[in-house]
Formats: structure tokens, sequence, C-alpha cells
């Protein structure tokens, strides 16, 4: 079994991009930016948005965090949003999620400019993904793309299983596996017989939010499998993925670890779309 390992290569790829906005920066009189809303104070929302921070700041991108209490209305966002838009300094927008709940998600997503939707969560951008056609990916997807590649784990020809249809990871992942030809099944909380269809998975993919639930039997012997999941143990406390680690780590020849797998590929993966936006708008 081997451990994909999203921290080793993320690592390598901010390096990358480090050395990429320095070679740009010759040429172009700014850094790039990236501009985040963050609405509320969800404590996950948050620490994501610090990372995010973090990791962007240590490779030269400027950023600038929008925060907004729980209370603020819509107009507000939308507001702030239509003036990024406007700001050629600006070479990606992002909303973090998810919105508290009194905010229609789809409509403040919506007013993100396609240009600088560097996070690829509008209906363009994910209508463009499933078309083959240029767009920005979703982070999240993005990264496991990048992390499949480094591996040289191949995906045309390969059935791949999709636990969640979300629009921020289930679509677009499905959009990505089946532009390298592969054959893809989303399953979801309606989907009967989950086990059966996981266990026909080369690749298998959970992003479901619920600890640990996926164990050796939901594996066939030899697939790769990629943890998207999240949670807090309660009796540990730990962080823990969808898929229970210990459990099948005998069983997959390839798994991501939670944390260090997928995670850091995410934000390395958003990055890397700001400075894309940021050499496309300077060209």
């Amino acid at each position: 079994m081997t451990i994909l390992d999203g921290t080793k290569i993320s690592e390598e790829l901010l390096q990358e991009l480090k050395a990429k906005i320095n070679s740009l920066k010759v040429n172009i009189s700014r850094s790039p930016r990236l501009d985040i809303i963050l609405i509320g104070n969800d404590f996950a929302s948050t620490k994501y948005v610090s990372m995010k921070e973090k990791k962007a700041k240590e490779i030269g991108i400027e950023v600038n965090i929008h925060r907004f209490d729980a209370t603020s209305t819509e107009d507000e966002i939308v507001k702030i949003i239509t003036e990024l838009n406007d700001n050629d300094s600006v070479d990606g927008i992002m909303v973090q999620l998810p919105l508290p709940k009194n905010f229609n998600e789809e409509k403040v997503i919506s007013k993100i400019s396609v240009d600088k939707d560097v996070d690829g969560l509008t209906t363009e951008s994910l209508g463009k993904l499933f078309r083959k056609e240029k767009c920005f990916v979703s982070a999240t997807p993005r990264g496991i793309g990048i992390l499949l590649d480094k591996y040289n784990i191949e995906v045309e020809e390969k059935n791949v299983v999709i636990i969640g249809r979300s629009k921020i990871v289930g679509l677009p992942v499905s959009a990505l596996m089946l532009n390298r030809n592969a054959t893809v099944t989303i399953c979801h909380s309606h989907t009967k017989n989950l086990q059966d269809i996981c266990k026909t998975a080369d690749i298998l993919v959970v992003g479901i939010g619920k600890p640990n639930f996926i164990n050796k039997e939901f594996i066939k012997q030899g697939a790769t499998v990629i943890d998207i999941g999240f949670n807090k143990d309660l009796e540990s406390g730990k962080t823990v993925g969808d898929i229970n680690y210990e459990d099948v780590k005998d069983t997959a020849s390839y798994i991501t670890p939670v944390p260090g797998g997928v995670g850091p590929m995410t934000i390395a993966s958003l990055l890397e779309n700001v400075i894309n936006s940021y050499e496309e708008r300077n060209a």
C-alpha cells in the first residue's frame, strides 16, 4: 500500500508556483492577488481561510479577506463581489463555503465573474468543465487530478466510483474523470447496494461527511482510495476522513491520509488557479 502524500506533493507544487511568480513579476508591476469573502464565524471555514492565506503569502500572493457577520445581507455580499469583479488588480475571487443558512449560495456564487472564479464554482465554470472547454477547475477535484498524475495512477479505461454529488467536489470530479476516459458512477444518499457498487471501483472517491464510514468491505483489492472527508472523531478527538484508514489500508493499493492527503492539494490547486489568472490577465 502506498500513501498518496498530499503534503509532500503540494509543497513541491507551491515551490514551483513561487518560482513562477518571481519570474512573472519581472515584467508585471504587481503581485498576484486573491480576495476571499468569509461570512460568519464557522470554525472550520475560519481555519481553512487562515490556511489559504498563510500558504498564499508564503509564495508571494497578496490576500485580502473580507469578513462579514452571519447577519449580513446578500446585497452587501453582492456589492463587494461586484466591486472586486471591476477591480483590475484582483486576479481571483472566492467565497468560503458553506454559507450561513440565511444566504442563497447559488445567488452569491453566480455573481463572481467567470474569469476570476478561481474556485471553479459558478454555473458557467462547471458547464465549461463538462464541455471540455477551458475554465478554472474547482480546487479539490483539480488537486485530486494532480495527485493521481504525480503517482502515475492511470485513469483511462478505469472504473471510478464517486460517493457524493456536490457541486464543489462530486460533480466536477466526475467531469474530470470522464474527460480522462474513465467509466464513472456517482453514488449518493438514494443509491441502493452502495457496497456492491463501491467494490467495482478501480478508483474510489469518497466525500460524504461521515467519519470512518467506508471500511474494507467496500473496497476492491488493489483499488486506489481518495478520501475527501474531514471530520472530528468524537471518541478520540482526532481528525479523520470518511474512510476507515486502518481497516482499509491493507486492501487498497493507494490511499490518501487524513489529514495530509487531499486537503493540502486543494490549497495548492486554488493558488495555482490564481497564478494562472494573474498570468493571463497580464499577458
